[in-house]
């Protein structure tokens, strides 16, 4: 028996093991079986035979096992028919078929062929997800039998589309499907768009719209760009789900959609054509000119419009464009809004010439000439913002057009923009748009001779106030240096642009630097050269020269700035008549070649060479400590001269730098300047500024003897101290080799530089535990001097200063957070600052009571210690605030620092205190709100709210403080408002961030002052003149007018308390005729300034529905009470027709 026979034998449901088996001899490339040989060489009579026996085949196969029973008989047990068998033979069914459609020839009946296609199709449609294989055959099948145009293309068509469609967005790389539906693009033109069945299918294609793998693939652009041919209505619907993503869109993906969109246009034709031109292209650009320019999707319809202009020269697109434009661009072009005009006047010079290219030569030419008037025309537009877009635009058409421009309209136009609008005095935006706008004219070569004369005008642009206009005037200069347009010195002077390098900004600095880098460092030239013009540079202006080398290393690599710093010290030698140096490394005859420097016979200029170094140094300093070998042949060029240096240079000027430069080598480099620095700073006068021992402090700390400067320190502050100045001057007698005297002013100073600075701070906490401790502790015995200018009646004369004092708590404080910042366990520190709390709560708040003294001066002494008392807990209050602030304090400590500000405030003079508190309480309130990463949430907020609990406690009681010194001593009252404005207003917008409840009670705080202050005072009217109705802050009470203005300041504060006004409305605590008016007489105010007019309605209308229920009784009142009900009624109308 043949091939032929066997297998037609085999395809039947008796030998379905035999018909499996021949498929599995095709699929085996070893086995010479091949299916589509069998069916090629089968007569048509038998092929015929073999589809009737596989369509048998499969309709028995699948009424034993449907599709949809696949996955829950794969569930169960012998009985059932095995599944994978099923599949096996659908598989092997849809191979024969698919081979005997590529057999298949004209006039050949299929109708077998063609039920085996319905049967597989059923299959296909109710196939499970995890049968991903033979979904693919199955869809390759029905791919071939659709573009064969066989009987049923339309229904297997349909099927296949749909699901290329869906795994196109499924497969996560979707390229080959996206190839497969292009190649199935032509079933859409079978369905009715109309037709509710293909209502999936429509869905599933502005998909496509959505998603980059459609839009950026070739494949899928040739796609979307044929959906804008299926249906006229559908390219409508198409549009608008483009505009509802266009937000989203990223730049790359908006060039593609425009892409797409005029390709589609290119390939329209009749209603297509006009369609598209009139409901997208058209309404793109409606929307580039009437969108605001702050609206997230104008750049994007620019962006889309600005694709249709780049393909401009185009007969076509000339004319669509010029169609298009003519109703809507000319008219936006004089509106009074000036953003349309603006934005009109973009689109019009980007798409410049906008013209009919069916008309004449001459007819082209008045056009253009009428534009050309219109582009001067918009150069005097009366806002700023148009004449900036007309500058960018006739600069860009200037560039573009240059060739074909009349002479006279080029050089009026440059004019304008160079002698008017570079001047511009109502705008520095439009004097900055000239200076960029003209760098795109200098794009066109044509254009240099005519701006190398104009451009000199612009000199004095250089010292233009506005830091923009500045940078963009460089930016122009060395664009004409970059083209070669002109000599940039020739428009702006030498000595205007160095006299500006040395004041201006890091930005134009970098400019100029950058500009006028290979005139004064010419680095193909020799190394002497590079010393010549940095003297030229230094005598020419000494202050541009250092900023001029500040970012020299922006410029050329680090060798090159080695060797000018090697090259100044060959021109410093010669000033001190070294010729050579007897420890030069195998180069010494290189060395004596080139000393002969030019002789500098002035200081100011060595300063400056000096400074110049240091400045180098500095910059390459990174590099160097990479470069160990260069490291140590520089170190060892300038520690061999640097003694000489000292000696001959003894002036202020140039002793610092060399100081700087001696940081920059290990103290061995400078032996003789380094033993002496420790001594210096011992001799140092104890009121030098910082300038004469900063440079000391950054040598000790870059040569790591930070120990030593901290031991002086603390042997200074330790004699210092009353009790422990004998035992620590012992015990560190052994160290201290010359008895000079202690200068506690000058350690704090010292204290100061180090803790403020990043490298010496570094240095100094770096040291081991035990040192730190005992300068800390140092520092705490100076409590005891505090206490004892607190309660002495008398000054000694021999005893520490309490400035001094005052400086040492302060820096004990800072020293703490220090410490326990770089503390890896524990809060040793922080107890130790809550020690101190203790201390200023026990020993210091009581000296903040005034007492009297029948003493004569005792009141004076008396006023004394309150006020050092007020000093000593602000101080400390701010250390804790700081601490707060960088996050150091837990909740412990906060709960401890909250304790003493309510200690602070229920002292006699506690107010005194209230901005520093109320600064404090800012920082706690803001770290203690909970955070939404934090593990353990519920107990983190049980501990945050007793704090916030807390701090709000504590706010209520600064706000009755407040109300109770403007009672009993008005003056000083509004002085300690005033000077709470900044507090309550950094606290209040922090208390935006806690929870409803929380925020109600702060809220609630400041609406009952307001209340009881206003309602107390309409309570003491006695005359109906009396009665009036508020218009600003400054007509209510003091502490109202100190609240509300505090309020007002927020939009958000404002909102959350007229919350709070509705609420307490609502509960119904308010409900008397003058609490009502004072809440009216407060909305009054807020209706004022514009603000919240939703929350200022709604509280109104709360307002009315009490006032009503005094409408009676306000009648039979007296009169003040019925002038303040009708007042109150007609204020209650204005808010509510707000």
């Amino acid at each position: 028996m043949s091939k032929r026979e066997a297998f037609l034998e085999a395809a039947c449901r008796e030998k379905v093991e035999d018909f499996l088996r021949f498929i599995a001899l095709h699929k085996n490339k070893a086995e010479p079986f091949d299916v589509k040989e069998v069916v090629e060489e089968m007569p048509r009579e038998q092929r015929e035979a073999l589809w009737g026996r596989l369509e048998s085949l499969l309709r028995e196969i699948l009424l034993e096992l449907p599709p949809d029973r696949w996955e829950e008989e794969a569930m169960q047990q012998e009985a059932a028919p095995d599944p994978k068998h099923v599949r096996a033979v659908v598989d092997g069914v849809a191979l024969v078929a698919a081979v005997s459609l590529k057999v298949l020839q004209d006039g050949n009946s299929y109708s077998a062929l063609l039920d085996i296609g319905h049967r597989l199709h059923d299959v296909l449609v109710s196939l499970p997800e995890s049968e991903a294989s033979l979904q693919l055959h199955l869809q390759e099948l029905f791919e071939a039998w659709w573009k064969m145009g066989l009987l049923g293309r339309e229904k297997f068509g349909r099927t296949a589309f749909l699901i290329s469609l869906q795994k196109s967005f499924i497969l996560k790389k979707p390229g080959a499907e996206i190839q497969r539906l292009w190649s199935l693009h032509n079933v859409l033109t079978v369905l009715d768009y109309t037709s509710e069945d293909n209502k999936q299918i429509i869905d599933l294609l502005l998909q496509c719209f959505h998603r980059p793998s459609h839009i950026r693939s070739d494949d899928g652009k040739r796609f979307l760009v044929f959906l804008f041919s299926w249906n006229v209505d559908f390219i409508r619907v198409i549009h608008g789900s483009i505009k509802n993503q266009l937000e989203f869109y990223p730049r790359t993906m908006t060039t593609h959609i425009a892409e797409i969109y005029f390709r589609a246009w290119k390939k329209a034709s009749g209603d297509f054509l006009e369609t598209i031109e009139s409901s997208c292209i058209q309404d793109f650009m409606q929307n580039a000119i009437f969108l605001l320019r702050t609206s997230p999707v104008h750049c994007k319809v620019r962006q889309i419009v600005s694709y249709f202009h780049s393909r401009k020269g185009c007969h076509r697109v000339d004319k669509m464009l010029y169609n298009l434009y003519r109703p809507i661009l000319w008219k936006s072009l004089s509106v009074p809004n000036f953003e349309v005009r603006a934005n009109a006047t973009l689109l019009f010079t980007e798409a410049f010439p906008v013209h009919d290219p069916d008309l004449s030569n001459t007819n082209v030419e008045r056009d253009i000439t009428k534009q050309l008037e219109t582009a001067m025309g918009l150069l005097d537009d009366p806002h700023p913002t148009v004449r900036s877009n007309a500058t960018l635009g006739v600069c860009k058409i200037l560039a573009k057009c240059w060739e074909l421009l009349p002479p006279a309209v080029i050089t009026d136009l440059l004019k304008k923009l160079v002698v008017e609008l570079a001047a511009d005095s109502s705008s520095s935006d439009v004097r900055c748009a000239v200076f960029k706008s003209l760098t795109i004219v200098l794009d066109n070569p044509l254009s240099h001779p005519l701006l190398e004369k104009l451009l000199p005008t612009l000199k004095y642009s250089l010292h233009d106030t506005s830091e923009r206009v500045r940078t963009a005037f460089l930016d122009l200069l060395i664009k004409v240096k970059a083209v070669r347009a002109a000599k940039f010195w020739d428009v702006c002077s030498m000595d205007h642009l160095l006299a500006r390098l040395a004041i201006d900004s890091h930005s134009a600095s970098k400019r100029i630097v950058g500009l006028l880098f290979k005139s004064f460092f010419p680095v193909n030239e020799p190394e002497r050269e590079w010393c010549c013009r940095c003297i030229i540079l230094i005598q020419m202006n000494p202050m541009a020269a250092r900023k001029f080398y500040q970012f020299a290393h922006e410029h050329t690599a680090a060798t090159n700035i080695i060797k000018l710093m090697l090259a100044i010290r060959r021109s410093l030698n010669s000033c001190i008549q070294v010729n050579h140096d007897l420890t030069d490394i195998n180069d010494s005859n290189k060395e004596n070649s080139t000393l002969e420097g030019p002789v500098l016979p002035e200081m100011a200029v060595v300063s400056s060479l000096l400074e110049v170094v240091v400045i180098l140094w500095r910059s390459v300093e990174k590099a160097l400590k990479q470069n160990q070998e260069a490291h140590k042949y520089t170190v060892t060029k300038f520690g061999n001269v640097m003694a000489k240096y000292f000696q001959a240079f003894e002036d202020q000027r140039s002793t610092v730098p060399l100081i700087q430069l001696a940081s920059f080598m290990p103290p061995t480099a400078v032996p003789t300047f380094s033993r002496g620095v420790l001594s210096r700073l011992r001799r140092m006068d104890p009121e030098a500024p910082p300038a004469q021992f900063s440079q000391l402090l950054d040598c000790i700390c870059s040569w790591g003897q930070e120990a030593d400067i901290l031991e002086l320190v603390s042997d200074w502050l330790g004699k210092s101290t009353p009790k422990q100045g004998d035992k620590a001057a012992k015990s560190r007698a052994v160290r201290i080799q010359e008895p000079v005297e202690a200068k506690p002013d000058l350690a704090l100073a010292y204290l100061e530089y180090l803790f403020s600075h990043s490298f010496t701070r570094e240095k100094v906490l770096a040291l081991d535990g035990g040192r730190l401790k005992q300068l800390l502790t140092l520092l705490g015995n100076w409590k005891a001097v505090l206490y004892d200018h607190l309660r002495s009646s008398t000054e000694d004369p021999n005893g520490p200063e309490v400035e001094t004092a005052l400086k040492a708590f302060e820096y004990h404080g800072r020293l703490s957070a220090h410490l326990q910042h770089n503390s890896t366990e524990g809060r040793d520190y922080l107890l130790s600052l809550e020690r101190v709390a203790e201390w200023v709560g026990d020993k210091v708040l009581p000296f903040l009571a005034k007492r009297r003294s029948d003493e004569d001066g005792g009141c004076e002494r008396s006023e004394k210690s309150q006020q050092l008392a007020r000093r000593i807990t602000e101080g400390f209050l701010t250390v804790c605030r700081d601490v707060v602030l960088v996050g150091l304090g837990d909740e412990t400590f906060k709960s401890q620092i909250l304790y003493l500000c309510s200690l602070i405030l229920i002292s006699e003079a506690g107010y005194m205190c209230i901005p520093a508190v109320l600064a404090l309480l800012k920082e706690v309130a803001n770290s203690s709100v909970p955070d939404d990463d934090i593990q353990d949430q519920e107990s983190h907020e049980d501990s945050s709210t007793v704090i916030l609990g807390g701090v709000a406690n504590i706010f209520q009681k600064i706000i009755e403080l407040l109300a109770s010194r403007l009672r009993k001593e008005p003056e000083e009252g509004q002085l300690l408002c005033q000077s709470a404005v900044p507090g309550l207003s950094d606290f209040l917008q922090v208390v935006q961030t806690w929870d409803a409840a929380l925020l109600s009670g702060v809220y609630s705080t400041v609406f009952a002052v307001l209340i009881v202050e206003k309602r107390h005072l309409l309570q003491k009217l006695t005359q109906t003149e009396e009665v009036f109705i508020p218009q600003s802050v400054d007509e209510m009470p003091p502490l109202s007018s100190v609240l509300l203005s505090v309020i007002l300041k927020s939009p958000s504060v404002t909102r959350s308390f007229l919350a709070e006004v509705s609420s307490s409305l609502a509960s119904g605590d308010l409900s008397s005729l003058t609490e009502l008016a004072a809440v009216l007489h407060v909305l009054a105010v807020i209706k004022q300034t514009g603000k919240c007019i939703g929350g200022t309605k709604s509280a109104a209308v709360s307002v009315q529905k009490h006032l009503e229920k005094h409408a009676v009784s306000a009648l039979g009142s007296n009169e003040v009470q019925r002038v303040i009900y009708e007042s109150s009624v007609k204020t209650l109308n204005e808010l509510l027709h707000l």
